[in-house]
């Protein structure tokens, strides 16, 4: 086998592999799963229980809640196929799971068509995997020369290349200003209309620099993630998600979710407010058969310790946030 070469699994095809070319300088790509420990002990697995991975990635979360059941069963969730095929690897001594190839959009719905109308918990690791962003050509990393992809599913046909090129002035703006909370949105969103059409990711940072030059750091860190979330719609996924999950957890269940942008954090730390929250006008009493359903079991967000930054610096920005649905 050539030097910088690697097996993962079988697509069961042909007898054909995923490899996986990793770079001339030897590197390895490899998955580090993000405050691994602190989601499980928040999911507080039941050995019999039914949970859910809604972001299978890497099958770190997944192994864990697998040797934590004994007669239980988990559903994992992933649109990547090479992640998918990875975790079967990954998960090749378990029986007691199915992976579901589908937006984790669609998880009630997925869930009801198998017959599982509850769920004991649900964990949600947000953003993107290692594989994602190792993979030069899907288009995340604003390091290296690539196409304009950035898409996490990619059978669908919306990529940041289509975004760059056809979207008005005023809706890019938008989308840098929203997303990636850019001030100076409306300035890159014209220097790329004048620039059209943009071929590469250096085509766009190119345009960031130009812009951003007096940033500290990286110019196109916050457009890279706008179009990343634009692409996949991830904000309206999650705001959708966390409806149905709340609607699936059994008594006692747990809804843990780790994000890894501001963005994301806000829309859990505000709909957990507002799940543990009466909404009962001032001066009127509170009665005790008035409760709410849920309880927020994390008050502040659990960061990694400082071991796990140093050892993996993607995980700085993650803050994990728990729900409980009481036992009522």
């Amino acid at each position: 086998m050539p030097k910088g070469t690697f097996f993962f699994g079988s697509l069961k095809y042909d007898q054909l592999f995923v490899i996986v070319i990793l770079r001339n300088q030897g590197d390895t790509m490899k998955h580090e799963t993000v405050l691994k420990e602190e989601a499980i002990e928040y999911l507080n697995i039941k050995p019999d229980g039914i949970y859910v991975d809604g972001t299978l990635g890497g099958a770190g979360h997944s192994l864990r809640i697998l040797e934590s059941l004994t007669t239980g069963f988990l559903y994992a969730f992933d649109q990547d196929d090479f992640a998918i095929n990875y975790a079967k690897d990954v998960l090749k001594g378990f029986s007691n799971y199915l992976i579901i190839k589908s937006n984790f959009r669609y998880l009630k719905q997925r869930l009801n068509d198998l017959g599982i109308h509850k769920i004991d918990g649900l964990l949600l690791d947000l953003g993107l995997s290692s594989f994602q962003i190792d993979d030069v050509s899907r288009g995340f990393t604003y390091l290296k020369e690539t196409s304009l992809d950035m898409r996490m599913d990619q059978s669908q046909p919306l990529t940041a290349e289509l975004i760059l090129n056809t979207f008005e002035l005023d809706e890019l703006a938008r989308i840098f200003y929203v997303y990636g909370e850019e001030k100076n949105a409306y300035k890159i969103a014209h220097r790329i209309i004048e620039k059209r059409p943009l071929k590469t990711t250096m085509d766009l940072v190119k345009i960031c620099d130009s812009v951003n030059y007096k940033e500290k750091g990286h110019s196109s860190k916050r457009v890279f993630q706008a179009l990343r979330i634009a692409v996949n719609d991830e904000l309206t996924v999650l705001e959708d998600v966390l409806k149905d999950a709340v609607d699936l957890l059994n008594p006692n269940g747990r809804l843990v979710i780790i994000t890894f942008h501001s963005l994301e954090d806000r829309i859990v730390k505000h709909f957990f407010k507002d799940e543990s929250t009466l909404d009962i006008p001032k001066n009127l009493p509170i009665l005790p058969t008035m409760n709410t359903k849920f309880e927020v079991i994390t008050k502040k967000p659990v960061y990694p310790t400082e071991l796990e930054m140093e050892r993996n610096s993607r995980s700085r920005s993650a803050k994990l946030r728990a729900l409980k649905r009481k036992d009522v």
